[in-house]
């Protein structure tokens, strides 16, 4: 069941992303609109990985500003160290992610930014730690061969048959996912939503 909500709080979800959209009606929050945010996400030279997670929520946001409404955005980032890993878009980024993370920890860290209708913007980040079991040639073969991997960052997703792959995680499962709903649901409360 839906919250209701009073008019002066239509709710932009600025991601195509199904997960997103899935995520969010978790708090009871149905988007009055969604749509993903057209921005260079390319990271600049020496950027942080906190610091990238953060810049890239706000920027969506910001593309995706109404005057009717408030505006929720997040980005998703794997992180090995200060190295951060692609999306990956090819069968060759993914196997290489997955190398990388074979028996290794790495962090996942998933920024929310909230843009109220007078411009107000409030932000959060979550941090979790994860750790892959160490990965033979066949499981990353038979993983690959699944397709799950298309299109998200470090080549995994964590609500697939990866979880199985995952000797332990300590943080926010829905961050990994795509959208801590601990921090997304305390900055539509800060906002003024109603939400149990």
């Amino acid at each position: 069941m839906t919250a209701s909500r009073p008019d002066s709080l239509a709710l932009v979800l600025a991601s195509a992303s199904p997960r997103r959209r899935e995520l969010i009606a978790r708090l009871g929050i149905e988007p009055t609109r969604i749509g993903g945010a057209d921005i260079d996400e390319s990271p600049r030279k020496a950027e942080d990985p906190r610091a990238y997670a953060r810049r890239m929520a706000r920027e969506k946001a910001l593309a995706a500003a109404d005057p009717a409404a408030h505006v929720l955005a997040g980005d998703t980032v794997v992180a090995l160290g200060r190295r951060i890993l692609p999306k990956a878009e090819d069968e060759q980024t993914a196997r290489r992610c997955l190398e990388l993370m074979s028996g290794r920890r790495h962090t996942v860290l998933s920024a929310v930014a909230l843009l109220a209708p007078d411009g107000t913007l409030r932000e959060r980040l979550s941090e979790t730690v994860v750790r892959f079991k160490p990965l033979s040639e066949a499981e990353i073969a038979a993983y690959l061969a699944g397709g799950e991997w298309h299109g998200k960052a470090g080549g995994y997703a964590i609500q697939g048959s990866a979880e199985g792959l995952i000797a332990w995680i300590s943080g926010s499962h829905s961050g990994v996912v795509g959208l801590p709903l601990f921090e997304t649901r305390a900055l539509l409360r800060a906002a003024g939503f109603p939400i149990g």
